[in-house]
């Protein structure tokens, strides 16, 4: 389980997050949502060990990784699928998936199955080049990118940013199935509230980097949550 512990951030003097706690479990999604500019992509670095945390704890298994550098976390099982995809443009489909190798002992350096059963157009496009590629297949290949490191816990930062319909429903489902395995915790970041409520098993909102909202979904009021998503 990653546990997030009252933790707050800065870039310089501008301070980002103001002791933000939060949970993911394993077998469950967690929705993290919020306005532009709130603090959910910061939240996001500071588990991933891309920006340092000033005070507060990151624990994943009871394990305080506040300190752990970026690829040992990545060894530990932990995976980003950043906004905007950040897919190499010049590799092909296959070479980008091979960079999930990075964090792997060459005995598991390979493409899972799950990865083409859940994105069959990926296959199809091995040797296509990443950057020939729609928004929408770009964003399933970064999702297959971070399923390579076979993660225990996958965070997924606005999956549905600038994709068209019929990809956000693929990868509603992918989101779905990789849920029900009971093998991960999924964090989702999200403005898109029906695409969210659908597949929270928690929530938390934010705003002006603090939490004002979080609990189950069955706790979950629709009316407060839109309230602090609208402009």
């Amino acid at each position: 389980m990653l546990t997030v512990e009252n933790i707050d951030l800065f870039y310089g003097a501008a301070q980002a997050l103001k002791g933000v706690s939060m949970q993911a479990e394993t077998g469950k999604v967690t929705c993290v949502m919020g306005r532009n500019g709130v603090g959910k992509t910061s939240l996001m670095r500071a588990v991933v060990g891309q920006q340092p945390v000033t005070r507060g704890a990151v624990k994943w298994d009871d394990d305080d990784i506040s300190k752990m550098p970026v690829f040992e976390r990545a060894r530990q099982g932990i995976a980003f699928v950043p906004q905007g995809r950040e897919i190499f443009p010049l590799l092909t489909v296959e070479e980008n998936l091979e960079t999930g190798y990075a964090c792997l002992p060459r005995g598991q350096r390979r493409v899972p199955d799950e990865v083409f059963d859940l994105f069959p157009v990926l296959k199809d496009m091995l040797k296509r080049r990443g950057g020939d590629l729609s928004g929408g297949q770009q964003q399933q290949l970064a999702i297959g990118r971070a399923l390579v490191t076979r993660p225990k816990l996958l965070i997924l930062d606005e999956p549905t940013e600038g994709i068209q319909p019929s990809i956000i429903q693929d990868i509603g489902r992918a989101i779905s199935y990789l849920r029900d395995t009971g093998d991960m915790a999924i964090v989702l970041v999200e403005q898109y509230f029906e695409f969210a409520r659908d597949l929270a098993d928690r929530f938390t909102v934010m705003d002006r980097g603090e939490v004002v909202l979080a609990g189950d979904k069955a706790d979950m009021n629709e009316t407060d949550v839109r309230r602090h998503l609208t402009v």
